[in-house]
């Protein structure tokens, strides 16, 4: 039995120059209407937010229909994760999910105890009294990774289901969920977003192939013109030697941490659900957890270092 878990915000939703996160001490700014973002916010959501693709709501669908346990959790608090979610997902949006947590307060959500952070229910967005352990599915607030994974043993009648996590932050969700649970682990990585011209490889039906291969590629993200590659860097030689390349340290967290990394769930939408992808592995090429295709400059590196 296959566990997806969805972090807050993996569609890319947000196209605003921050994700404004509300923490414990933010706890009803946006029922009061305070300060300038929240009542902007409310107002017009739709200049704030994109409103998810149909073909990621329908490959939610698809997910729940095949039997899937949808998690989505996030740090937002309820009412703001409502307000998001309604206008991202629809209306509909909790029904796409079995569990809904909120306030979940990651990283610490995977690394603190049970009785650290207890699962508190909800009323009229008010956290409850907590609770001694997860019993049925549901909407709630704060929680951890343990008590969470026992629901879903009882949920699937398994030992130890698999698990997989979808999130856009290696420090709140892959490090953590990969490190503290074990769990697999889909980097949402938008420096992947226009690296390349997308193109089908010859190895595959164009119909197995995701909404993003085969689309001409947009201006680079993983290349800044302040900080160089996202993914490799350029160190200077010694005296008559030239200058290497060496992998960034994100690089590197990367393909410890993820399972695969994908430019955003749009691009695997349309791939049926036993599609089976290249994970990262110490196996396999550095850049074979890529999905649909490595980035150039660290394809570039690899072509290198194995000259």
């Amino acid at each position: 039995m296959l566990v997806v878990c969805l972090s807050h915000f993996t569609a890319q939703t947000l196209h605003t120059a921050f994700q404004f996160q509300l923490f414990p001490q933010h706890r009803g700014l946006l029922a009061e209407n305070c300060g300038i973002y929240f009542p902007e916010i409310k107002r017009d959501p739709g200049k704030y937010l994109h409103s998810c693709p149909e073909s990621v709501k329908k490959w939610l669908r698809q997910l729940k229909n095949a039997g899937k346990i949808l998690v989505l959790i996030t740090s937002s608090h309820s009412d703001y994760c409502r307000l998001l979610c309604n206008h991202i997902l629809g209306n509909d949006f909790a029904d796409l999910f079995d569990i809904v947590i909120t306030n979940a307060l990651k990283p610490g959500f995977f690394s603190h105890l049970p009785s650290q952070r207890p699962f508190r229910t909800l009323e009229n967005d008010e956290e409850q009294e907590a609770l001694p352990s997860l019993e049925k599915p549901g909407w709630y607030s704060q929680g951890n990774a343990v008590h969470l994974y026992d629901l879903l043993k009882k949920m699937t009648g398994k030992p130890e289901p698999q698990v997989v996590y979808f999130g856009d932050s290696m420090h709140s969700d892959i490090f953590p969920a990969r490190h503290y649970s074990n769990w697999e682990t889909v980097l949402i990585l938008e420096e992947l977003k226009g690296d390349r011209d997308w193109k089908p490889e010859d190895s595959e039906p164009l119909e197995k192939k995701g909404k993003y291969e085969g689309q001409k590629g947009k201006p680079l993200y993983s290349l800044s013109k302040k900080w160089g590659s996202f993914f490799t860097d350029s160190i200077s030689g010694l005296e008559n030697t030239e200058d290497s390349l060496v992998s960034t340290w994100s690089c590197k967290r990367i393909s410890t941490y993820s399972t695969i990394a994908i430019p955003s769930i749009e691009a695997i939408a349309e791939l049926p659900l036993d599609y089976k992808f290249t994970r990262f592995s110490s196996n396999n090429s550095k850049t074979a957890g890529y999905y649909p295709n490595p980035p150039v400059a660290l394809s570039s590196f690899e072509t290198l270092t194995n000259k």
